[in-house]
């Protein structure tokens, strides 16, 4: 069988996925706002502002899983992903690699994590379709759990962190490796762009969202589920309990002043919510 990377998709999920790069690239253009305004803060400026820079950026971005939800589950062979996978890490890496200058446009930085966000968006979404029942997803969090505790304790995520710290501290020659794969946001104050979380956090926030709308699970905030919020084009009223428990996750971080990893406390608040919410939908059965 031959493989053709550019005509194997479907032309319902071709749409939804140029309409997903597109997003991102209205997201990127956001962000760019955001640290056009940032910046005119000057430092220090009071947690409960960087705080509320950080929610509004993940408000956007939960926007840009709208057309993940629609995506219709295909079988791919594993030439595909392995194609795209490196194509993007490459895209990915060649990002990381241009210069910043301090103080000036930090257009790499909001094109690397449009483009993390735009990666762990799809393989969340294919991540959900192994989901066959619900109750596998508490396994899925328990393991995710305790591999991030275990690199967070005795793994390589303690060093990863410091190297982090380190350089964004006093910023000499390249970054680190792990920065590579670091969600950059807007943080009033600072001169360029922040690491906030990384990009396997966003694959389980997709991941969680996916697995709502297979199931018929509401995990929208604001309102009905995103499925049909999705299939009319309402942007701005979607918040999903993952997006919300990764600021949670956030918030707790900055508060605290310690590195802590954001996974467990996402897995232990979606599984509370898929319990909550299929113990409800049995009741009314």
């Amino acid at each position: 069988m031959s493989f053709h990377p550019f005509t194997t998709f479907s032309t319902a999920n071709r749409r939804l996925i140029l309409l997903l790069i597109a997003g991102h690239l209205l997201w990127s253009c956001a962000l760019l706002g955001l640290w056009a305004s940032g910046s005119l803060l000057a430092a220090p400026v009071p947690r409960l502002s960087g705080a509320f820079f950080i929610a509004l950026q993940l408000y956007f971005a939960a926007q840009l899983l709208l057309p993940a939800l629609r995506l219709h589950p295909a079988q791919r062979s594993r030439g595909f992903y392995l194609f795209w996978l490196l194509l993007l890490a490459a895209s990915v890496w060649l990002l990381n690699q241009l210069p910043v200058a301090g103080g000036r446009l930090p257009l790499p930085a909001v094109l690397q994590s449009a483009l993390l966000l735009l990666v762990a968006t799809v393989i969340g979404a294919v991540l959900a379709g192994y989901v066959r029942r619900l109750w596998e997803v508490v396994p899925v969090c328990v393991a995710m759990t305790l591999a991030d505790v275990v690199s967070w304790r005795y793994g390589p995520t303690a060093e990863f962190a410091r190297q982090i710290e380190d350089y964004y501290l006093a910023p000499e020659g390249p970054p680190p490796l792990i920065d590579m794969l670091l969600v950059k946001l807007v943080v009033p104050g600072a001169a360029g762009l922040a690491p906030v979380f990384g990009i396997s956090d966003w694959i389980m926030v997709v991941f969680f969202a996916v697995v709502a709308r297979r199931f018929g699970i509401n995990d929208n905030l604001l309102g009905p589920s995103g499925a049909p919020l999705a299939r009319q084009g309402r942007i701005g009223c979607y918040l999903p309990v993952p997006v919300v428990a990764l600021l949670v996750a956030i918030v707790l971080a900055q508060a605290t002043g310690l590195f802590l990893p954001a996974l467990p406390l996402m897995a232990l608040i979606m599984l509370l919510w898929y319990a909550g919410r299929y113990l409800l939908l049995r009741r009314r059965r």
